[in-house]
């Protein structure tokens, strides 16, 4: 039979060993009575949670319009010819370009939940340590690095759609249209298809980022006894 006075010592131990330096707290597990396996399957529940939590609060109406950190701006190709047409009254059409490129964000990011998913659960003990010691930005290095390829292909034609159904085509050439025929800005540097997909990429490795963060300083808040156990633990 167990005695619970060793558990919790080894308990206390851990503690020790993980509110060290970050990297000997994870060389430290194993000696503590805790795999790392036991670590890195905390790390894939915070990311999958985080993952879900950040594709809830940017695939809604105004998940990405309403929150200034992902919110999504003309290209920079665009910027003057934007400032000219507001100097010309024409601020109404500009934000309406703005407004119809959020929107198109916002549709498309349900589309990459299951990408999303299958990268956290194929995530290595190697990953997982990397992203435990690493700085504020390893977790997203990590999705960017395992998920821009194939979530740029499947958000490219469901963003495309949604610009379709928000004729954000018409409101671009409302603004810019005269400037593409005329030269002054690249055809290329207007394509706001390839625009939008990156700028969608970015604002949900952010908040994904954010909701680990979120979870490392609350995870008893999360209700689940793993990650209480480690995160709580490196604390």
């Amino acid at each position: 039979m167990n005695d619970p006075h060793d558990a919790s010592r080894r308990t206390a131990l851990l503690t020790l060993v993980l509110a060290a330096v970050p990297t000997f707290a994870w060389r430290g597990v194993a000696a503590a009575g805790f795999s790392e396996g036991d670590a890195a399957q905390a790390v894939r529940a915070a990311l999958e949670r985080g993952s879900a939590a950040a594709v809830q609060r940017l695939g809604r109406n105004g998940g990405f319009l309403d929150n200034p950190s992902v919110r999504i701006a003309l290209p920079p190709a665009l910027q003057d010819v934007a400032r000219l047409a507001r100097l010309a009254g024409q601020q109404a059409r500009v934000d309406e370009l703005v407004v119809a490129m959020n929107r198109a964000a916002e549709a498309a990011v349900p589309e990459g939940r299951s990408v999303l998913v299958q990268a956290v659960r194929s995530m290595s003990v190697e990953d997982a340590r990397q992203i435990v010691t690493g700085d504020d930005q390893s977790v997203t290095r990590y999705f960017d690095r395992k998920t821009r390829q194939p979530l740029t292909l499947s958000f490219a034609p469901v963003v495309a759609r949604s610009m379709q159904r928000v004729a954000l085509a018409d409101k671009l050439d409302a603004v810019a249209g005269r400037a593409v025929a005329t030269g002054l800005v690249r055809r290329e540097d207007a394509d706001l298809k390839t625009w939008v997909t990156g700028k969608t990429l970015d604002g949900l490795y952010r908040l994904i980022g954010e909701e680990e963060r979120r979870i490392r300083q609350d995870p008893v808040g999360t209700g689940s006894a793993l990650l209480s156990r480690v995160f709580g633990s490196l604390r």
